[in-house]
């Protein structure tokens, strides 16, 4: 019998706690979990060509809808034969909505909303969010744009992305609990819509539900149960997941539980080190972020020995690569010396050869957890 073009296989599973090995089976390869998924919102990760990132074993990347949208836009896209072409990418690809960017337009994203209390920026470009989708003026050239759960997912289909996501409204961490319910309601009509649109014509591709309701239990409770009874291919953990580390993960503790166990599950845009150490352990199959990538730009560089700062003057003499134990393309043709020279030059080589080496820490991580948990000690 012929196997579906998408399927997840649970290898196994933890007796110490929800930890668990996994494979999720795509058209363009296997991803095994939990792992990490690195961020290319346009299409490539900053400072690091697909060519080279194939190499590093990156097994999933995670490209924006909204930021291909509005250039090069999903027809160009397509004409060039799906995302995969496009960018010279033969692994697994999956993408957003859109609407995690129109959340950080009205509001500045994560970080700023925390600390506005949730008011939305002066500046936002945000020009409704009503029933049918939401209306904002590209960043680009101020062009008015509609976002719709349908017109969202044309363009997913347009991309050609392994998985993508349905529409949703991403509300702010301090939104009033009546209002974060009738965003919740409005969510799971606009997520319906967009699997409807998706089973229509699936092309191949898988689609995640987006659980929400803040850190409220019921409501995650009530979004679990509400996506759950959905012909969903797997299920992702969005919204704010709280305002810091220990609200997050109260929060996981609630909802993993809740989540259909035979299908993956994927948690937005976190990805730190401590906080993939208190993820693995509840059960999180997949989780993205941009930190790596962006640390790496910062000079700040992980290894065995914890993150080390390149651009510290400790590091001028330091003839030997940055870390004893790493065999990826920097720690093998560059020393430390040469790194923390290339940044203090502002030379963009530097930026380039940290992310390789970031990256390729990441990947070797998340080997080393699978091992663990199938060696029993998660």
């Amino acid at each position: 019998m012929k196997k579906p073009y998408f399927y997840f296989e649970i290898i196994h599973q933890s007796l110490k706690s929800r930890a668990r090995v996994g494979r999720i089976h795509t058209p363009h390869g296997i991803i095994d979990t939990p792992n990490f998924v690195a961020v290319g919102t346009n299409g490539t990760l900053k400072s690091l060509d697909n060519v080279m990132l194939e190499t590093l074993n990156q097994q999933l990347m995670f490209c924006n809808t909204y930021h291909l949208l509005l250039h090069p836009g999903p027809d160009v896209v397509a004409q060039a034969g799906g995302l995969h072409t496009f960018i010279n990418r033969k692994s697994p690809i999956i993408t957003d909505s859109g609407g995690f960017q129109v959340f950080s337009l009205a509001y500045g994203g994560v970080a700023s909303e925390l600390k506005s209390k949730g008011q939305k920026t002066q500046c936002s470009s945000v020009i409704s969010i009503k029933e049918k989708g939401v209306i904002f003026r590209s960043y680009r050239d101020g062009a008015r744009i509609e976002l719709t759960p349908e017109s969202s997912v044309q363009t997913q289909k347009a991309l050609g992305a392994d998985i993508i996501i349905p529409l949703d409204e991403l509300p702010p961490y301090h939104m009033d609990q009546r209002k974060l319910k009738k965003s919740l309601d409005r969510t799971h009509r606009w997520e319906k819509r967009s699997l409807d649109e998706h089973l229509q014509d699936k092309k191949q591709q898988a689609m995640y539900a987006v659980v929400h309701g803040g850190i409220n239990k019921d409501f995650r409770k009530e979004s679990c149960k509400v996506l759950s009874k959905l012909p969903f291919d797997g299920f992702a953990i969005g919204g704010s997941v709280g305002k810091n580390r220990e609200e997050m993960i109260d929060m996981l503790q609630f909802t993993m539980p809740l989540l259909p166990y035979d299908k993956p599950n994927h948690l937005l845009g976190i990805g730190d080190l401590p906080s993939i150490q208190a993820m693995v352990p509840l059960g999180v199959d997949t989780f993205d972020s941009s930190h790596p990538t962006k640390c790496a730009r910062h000079g700040h560089l992980f290894t065995s020995q914890g993150t080390v700062k390149i651009i510290q003057q400790r590091w001028k003499n330091i003839h030997s690569k940055i870390d004893a134990t790493c065999t990826c393309y920097t720690c093998q043709n560059y020393t430390a010396s040469y790194l923390h020279h290339l940044f203090k030059a502002h030379e963009a080589t530097a930026h380039t050869l940290a992310t390789i080496h970031n990256i390729a820490y990441m990947n070797c991580l998340m080997v080393d957890y699978r091992q663990a948990i199938l060696n029993g000690d998660i």
